[in-house]
Formats: structure tokens, sequence, C-alpha cells
């Protein structure tokens, strides 16, 4: 890998430019771009006000950009303008659903998850089961680290409403077979839902491609600011579902005795919106789309590679699929018997930013028989630099547990 052929964004991101840190936890959140700060920075210098609400031109400026932002996002998906909702992010995306899809639920009828969901694709329906008295299934990990898409086949049955899946694990890096897995889901007539917060930085999204019924992800794993994330939604689905919160904007009409719901996306965003952030999400796509899809997915491969050569040769367990797989940029493994957390701690002494835990996964942990591991997760902003500083300090802690 030459360094010459690798992108050099690390100062476009003034906190690593200022740090120097080897930031390797994207799958938890990502660094924000200068690109984006200042779109926000903007934002609230030259056109902050208050949306859907005045007909002033300062308000009518707020409203062009927050529904501009509205536009962007169902360009980078495929998708129509209406069929696009901002959420907080992917957490309450599938907490909107659970709340609004469990009303067209029955006792009895089944919810199909995998075992590598993040627990927030989880917990979820977990407590919907509970209140409704459903089934959920799981379809199991192989011990490849793929979905058992045999077993998927006799899990998805007639008696399947939902199917919830990830695009791609925080954990072991897998990419699923999401269109198998639609396609599954709607032979049976039940809805699909991609959880798709690891794969939207990583991987071109085309909803219409893809042919899911719901897709949510989160504007802060893609370079994008917290407090914002998207559900995108069959623009038939969501005009029969009924609104998740209720308050200003949501509403065409309010009387003493009733109300009746705007239309969409503005049905779905109750209150006043996250405007500067939807902002920011807008130049946060600008941002991938500048430098391509080509570009960024041929970094992060050179990348990969190179850690994962890096890391066997130094003798840890990777958690996850070989190279010779379709996966991402998500690398967890144990270092012998050390806990997680203290391999964490002693590489942050060099600069290094790795997770120690069970990544909000503790579910496939257990299914691995583990209670947590390190995990290295790549952005677009890591070289093989990174990967060095992050084996030299697995070095340390080598070292400091062999005294």
């Amino acid at each position: 890998m030459k360094r010459e052929n690798m992108l050099n964004l690390q100062k476009d991101f003034p906190l690593l430019a200022k740090h120097k840190y080897s930031y390797l936890d994207n799958a938890a959140t990502t660094q924000k771009p200068r690109q984006v700060l200042e779109a926000m920075e903007k934002y609230y210098q030259e056109d902050n006000a208050n949306v859907h609400r005045g007909i002033y031109r300062l308000a009518l400026r707020a409203t062009m950009a927050y529904e501009r932002a509205h536009e962007v996002v169902a360009e980078f998906i495929g998708a129509k303008f209406e069929e696009i909702i901002f959420t907080k992010g992917t957490t309450e995306s599938i907490n909107f659903l659970a709340y609004s899809l469990g009303k067209q639920l029955w006792e009895g009828d089944e919810i199909v998850l995998t075992e590598m969901e993040h627990h927030s694709n989880i917990v979820p329906w977990q407590v919907l089961a509970r209140e409704k008295k459903l089934v959920l299934k799981y379809i199991p990990v192989t011990a490849e680290y793929q979905l058992d898409m045999n077993t998927a086949q006799k899990l998805i049955t007639p008696k399947t409403k939902i199917v919830s899946f990830t695009y791609m694990s925080n954990v072991l890096g897998t990419i699923n077979p999401v269109k198998e897995l639609c396609i599954l889901a709607r032979k049976m007539g039940a809805m699909s839902i991609i959880d798709a917060a690891q794969a939207v930085a990583h991987l071109p999204i085309n909803v219409q491609d893809l042919g899911c019924d719901f897709l949510a992800f989160s504007g802060h794993k893609m370079y994008g600011p917290t407090g914002i994330g998207v559900l995108y939604g069959r623009k038939e689905l969501l005009q029969k579902m009924d609104p998740f919160l209720y308050g200003g904007d949501m509403i065409k009409e309010v009387t003493f005795t009733g109300a009746s719901w705007n239309n969409l996306p503005w049905k779905f965003e109750a209150g006043t919106p996250p405007l500067a952030e939807a902002v920011g999400l807008a130049a946060a796509i600008s941002y991938l789309q500048k430098i391509g899809w080509k570009k960024i997915q041929l970094q992060e491969k050179k990348v990969l590679t190179y850690a994962l050569e890096k890391l066997q040769n130094f003798g840890v367990t990777i958690i996850g699929p070989s190279l010779n797989k379709e996966r991402g940029g998500a690398i967890a493994f144990t270092l012998d018997d050390i806990h997680p957390h203290d391999v964490s701690e002693i590489v942050d002494r060099s600069g290094v930013c790795v997770r120690g835990g069970h990544h909000c996964a503790m579910p496939l942990h257990t299914k691995l028989g583990l209670t947590g591991s390190v995990r290295a997760s790549l952005g677009v902003y890591n070289t093989k630099e990174d990967i060095d500083r992050m084996v030299k300090g697995l070095q340390q802690v080598k070292a400091v547990f062999a005294k």
C-alpha cells in the first residue's frame, strides 16, 4: 500500500488535525469535517429561525434550508422527498416503528430479527412482543460470522409480520444479504426494516434497489452532527401509520374535540425539528459525495486489509469474517485473556482510540462465549499509520500484563 495512493483527509477534521489522535471508534461516532461545522455555524449566524411558522424572509430561508436537507437525503438514498422523516437517530427511528407498526400486530404474530443486532434493534421489539404476546425469532450467526440464510428461509413464514435486520454488523463487520432478506419478507407478506447505521458511511444505498419497506440511519455515524437521524418509509405505508409524537407542525387542523394530521413527512415531525443538524447532515452528505464512493471504498479496503493482516500477525483473535468474505471496517478482537477495557485504556496512552466492551450487542457476545471485545472501526480519514500506532499500543498492553 503506497502512501501516495491514500487519501489525506485528516486535515479536513479539526479535532484530528489539532490533536493527532488515531481515532478508530467510528462505529460509535465519526469526527466532523470542517465543511459540516461551517455549514451549521453559517446557519446559526445567518438563517436561524423556526420553520413552517413565519412568512418573514428569515423564516423562509430557514424553511428552505430545512426542506432542502430532506431533498438531499432523499436523493442520497434514492427515495422520494415525502418518504424522508428526520428523527433523533436510528434508535428513535426503530422505536417509532415498533410503536406505530405495533398497533397493527396481534397476539401470535411473529417478528424475525438476527443474532447480530444492536440493542436498539432488539429491545423495542422485545418490549412490544411482551406487551402484545408476539413471537420473536432470531436468524442465527454461523461459525463464519455470516447469517444462516437456510434457517432464515424457515423462520420467515406467513405468520411473520416484521423482519428487522442490520445492514452491517457493528461488531463483526459482516455485510448482510439485505436484498435477499427483503425478498424473503415480501414473499411472506412481512414488512422489512433495515438498520443502516453502520453501512451508510461506507456503502452507496438505494432503497429502491434494496426493496426495503423501511430503512434507518444516524447522522453522527456518517460525519454529520449528533441529534439527527433518518427514517425512510415507503409512502403508501407511512400514509397508513399513526404518528409517534403529537404537537406543533405535525397537525393540519385542531379543534377542542380532535385533530387531523399534516402531509408527509411533516406528519411525523412534531415540534421544533433539528434545524442546524439537518443543515449539517446535508453538508456531510455533500462531503461524502465530493470524495466519491469509489475512492472511499478503495481507501477503506486498503486500510482494512492492512489492519487485519497486522492484527493476525500480532496474534489477536479476530471476531468476524476473514478478508475473503464481504465485510466492513468494524474489527472486533480479543487479546489473550486481557479485559477489553484494560486494552482500550492502555492503547489510549499512545493516542489511539478503540472501544472495549460489548458494543451494545450483548446477546451476540454471549452467543460467542465472550463478555466483551476490543473494537477498532475505520473511517475515511484512517490510514495505515493509525493501524501501526494501534499495534504499537497493543505491544504495550502485552508488556504491562507480562510483568
